[in-house]
């Protein structure tokens, strides 16, 4: 049995069971949605994304902040006090200053366990691409891996996870000052979806403008075969923004085709939700990192 536990933070956006069958544990974090605040737990217990992405559709605003002290404290605690150690895989510091926080938590945690190990690791991932990495992971955790396994792990593949993420509401970019309101007016206009990626500072990054939804699929289907050579052994993960019906088509044709080895299908929960809204798909796999326009 291990003698340590796995841990990582909501934003992974991996479904519930998944976590459960794999013995990860998740942070919860915090956002505020019309000035009420809610933990997003990987179940969604305290509201569902339905219910948050029809509040953004309806014009309600949403802030995020990052873990902080207290709740590092109240999830690390039980398990040290029981002996075990902690490989934690945090959020991007490329977009939050989460993982700054989880070491000042984790070095006053020590100074109490000086005899227990406690890593946090900055996945240099977003979203669905630090669930990926989380994923990975976690499979071997649950094959018993070793700390040092794991962790070596971690730290060879995270600048390999791929990260493409379309966005649909371009209103959304706006109020982030991602793009000005006439870049925002034109491209609705158009019909324009911005393509993104994450690049190796962990920051998300605008990488080309797609015209029409069936450019989606194509794109996916093109940056994979460009930018992995043994795709069609992986298990990628598919992420929506309130836009299943999307998701499934995406996963249904890269099975069709055999192009992986299988899809996890998962939703976008309201941290990255809240600066990319509603209608977001995105794919994320194993390969080179590669930010030019396919």
């Amino acid at each position: 049995m291990n003698k340590y536990v796995l841990i990582t933070d909501t934003t992974a956006d991996l479904p519930n069971d998944v976590l459960k069958d794999l013995g990860v544990v998740s942070i919860p974090m915090e956002f505020i949605l019309d000035d009420k605040t809610y933990n997003h737990y990987s179940d969604c217990r305290e509201l569902s994304l339905d219910k948050f992405y029809q509040a953004l559709k309806e014009g309600k605003k949403s802030k995020t902040s990052q873990i902080n002290f207290f709740t590092y404290d109240r999830i690390f605690r039980p398990y040290l006090e029981q002996g075990y150690d902690i490989l934690y895989i945090c959020f991007t510091s490329g977009l939050s200053g989460t993982y700054s926080a989880s070491l000042l938590a984790i070095e006053e945690l020590k100074q109490e366990f000086p005899d227990r190990r406690i890593v946090s690791v900055d996945s240099l991932c977003a979203s669905i691409g630090e669930g990926l990495l989380v994923h990975n992971a976690g499979v071997l955790y649950h094959n018993q891996a070793s700390f040092d396994d794991v962790l070596n792990y971690i730290l060879e593949y995270r600048l390999k996870v791929c990260h493409w993420f379309v966005v649909d509401d371009l209103e959304t970019l706006r109020q982030g000052g991602r793009i000005t309101a006439l870049q925002a007016a034109f491209g609705g206009m158009l019909n324009i979806k911005p393509l993104l990626s994450v690049n190796d500072e962990g920051k998300l990054v605008p990488v080309a403008k797609l015209r029409g939804k069936k450019r989606i699929l194509q794109t996916f289907i093109d940056v994979l075969l460009r930018d992995s050579n043994e795709h069609s052994n992986q298990t990628v993960v598919v992420g929506h923004a309130n836009n299943l019906e999307v998701a499934l088509g995406i996963k249904e044709e890269l099975l069709r085709q055999n192009l992986v080895k299988d899809v996890i299908i998962t939703d976008i929960g309201p941290v990255i939700g809240t600066h990319v809204g509603p209608g977001m798909v995105a794919l994320t796999f194993v390969g080179t990192r590669n930010l030019q326009k396919i």
